[in-house]
């Protein structure tokens, strides 16, 4: 049996292309798997931190927080986002900048790994940028986090305890590591078994084109091995 194509994600909480990407490499490989040989495909999320520096309780408006960060008018991040939400429509996300926290991401990354522990990382990723975009909740605080993580059938008190001990600290950090050994300087970034890289929220049907290609260079190389 053909092993699964590996797809690795570097991805922040708060960034919005991350969402839509996510939500564009799942429509892709979703129509790829109504093909007759359809690739198998074992996806994993890697963390990445855009605005490290970002406090857990920004104080201001999401155009405040942009300008800042940016480095451009109000008037212009709020440009921005409009486009960025045209966008995440199309992708089916419906994206509530009015509503938006803006915090330090590091313990939400904390909490997909322990989530990836237990089996629950996709389900724990969808939820965070879900509640981050889409609900206006905050995805900085501890309390918040382990409500999420209950959400998504994960253990409240021990999700608290991991967070509170920063046990998965270290798995951030070397997340945040490989990422530059990769040369990533921006998310989304797909590394598709390790050889490929596809960087931005590319349509589905890239997804779906790499995914086919990859998993038929398997096929070749396997017919070729066993001739």
């Amino acid at each position: 049996m053909t092993e699964a194509i590996k797809i690795d994600v570097w991805s922040d909480i708060a960034c919005p292309w991350c969402y839509i990407g996510k939500r564009n490499l799942e429509k892709g490989l979703a129509a790829a798997a109504g093909d007759e040989d359809a690739p198998q495909v074992e996806v994993t999320f890697h963390s990445y931190e855009l605005s490290p520096d970002t406090p857990v309780d920004f104080e201001g408006t999401s155009e405040d927080f942009l300008a800042q960060h940016k480095g451009i008018s109000r008037e212009q991040a709020r440009e921005m986002n409009q486009r960025v939400s045209q966008i995440a429509e199309q992708a089916g996300l419906h994206y509530r900048f009015d509503l938006v926290h803006h915090t330090n991401t590091v313990k939400a990354h904390e909490l997909i790994h322990f989530a990836k522990e237990h089996g629950k990382q996709v389900e724990m990723t969808e939820r965070l940028m879900s509640a981050y975009f889409v609900e206006g909740g905050h995805v900085g605080r501890i309390d918040d986090l382990v409500g999420l993580a209950s959400e998504v059938g994960l253990d409240g008190d021990a999700a608290r305890a991991v967070l509170e001990s920063d046990h998965y600290l270290p798995a951030v950090r070397q997340d945040q590591a490989q990422a530059r050994a990769y040369g990533i300087n921006g998310v989304p970034f797909f590394v598709i078994d390790g050889k490929y890289g596809v960087s931005g929220a590319q349509p589905p049907e890239a997804f779906a084109q790499v995914a086919r290609q990859v998993w038929s260079e398997r096929r070749a190389a396997e017919a070729a091995t066993e001739g």
